[in-house]
């Protein structure tokens, strides 16, 4: 046990232990108390206004955004649609789903604008485009094909399926080029295949994105081997606009 979990009341460690067996089986072990215990703070502000959290806060040169909501397949490419319209840069993302009902999902970005962090302003309009867009009434895909060629492919796109053998998860790599609209891109393939992401890993180097995603397959099911070569194939061929 941590200090940072040590120093808990012993009701509030009970409920913690409740919350972390919604997660995958990694989830205890790997993620940070911190990083648990803000978790288990936005479900419990989920729990009690019942809309989405979402947050954009400066921290140091950049900006941090919080948001914790039902997961659903389109969910992703709402966000990173969003941040696509206003420009933002994507510098790090931290993803944890839950696996059992309610099916929460909690996202951390840190981003920034023309290499600063968002004016309170763009952080607003951020915040309040994503809420619009969760509710329908942002049309996301408007937007941004007056800034991008949605039909045009990335470049130098790889993807690859597996079954992880620490986190017990089906995991998709996909690996391609930086551009404008990468995250969108990827995203928009993953709802088109119905996919729940519920824990996500990047690194950006050299000039590639690396994305690994840990999936569920429609229904909140597992994903055979089978199915996961075609789901990576598919997806594949989605990113390269064919």
């Amino acid at each position: 046990m941590t200090t940072m979990t040590a120093g808990l009341k012993p009701s509030t460690l009970e409920l913690l232990k409740r919350f972390n067996r919604s997660f995958p089986q990694f989830y205890e072990q790997f993620v940070s108390s911190e990083i648990q215990l803000q978790n288990l703070r936005l479900a419990y502000r989920l729990y009690q206004t019942k809309r989405a959290v979402i947050e954009l806060k400066q921290e140091g040169s950049k900006s941090t955004l919080h948001f914790a909501y039902r997961n659903q397949s389109f969910l992703l490419s709402d966000i990173f649609g969003v941040l696509a319209a206003y420009g933002l840069t994507i510098h790090s993302l931290s993803l944890y789903g839950q696996i059992t009902p309610p099916m929460l999902v909690f996202i951390k970005l840190v981003v920034s604008r023309g290499s600063k962090p968002l004016t309170d302003k763009t952080a607003e309009n951020v915040c309040r485009a994503v809420r619009e867009a969760l509710a329908g009434k942002f049309e996301v895909e408007e937007m941004l094909a007056v800034e991008f060629n949605l039909d045009a492919g990335l470049e130098q796109v790889e993807t690859e399926f597996y079954v992880d053998p620490v986190f017990h998860l089906p995991a998709l790599l996909v690996e391609a080029d930086n551009q404008p609209g990468l995250f969108y891109k990827v995203m928009y393939a993953i709802w088109q295949e119905d996919l729940l992401v519920v824990n996500a890993n990047l690194l950006v180097w050299r000039g590639r994105t690396r994305l690994i995603l840990y999936l569920l397959g429609p229904n909140e099911s597992l994903i055979p081997e089978y199915l996961g070569q075609k789901i990576a194939e598919s997806v594949r061929h989605r990113l390269l606009g064919r």
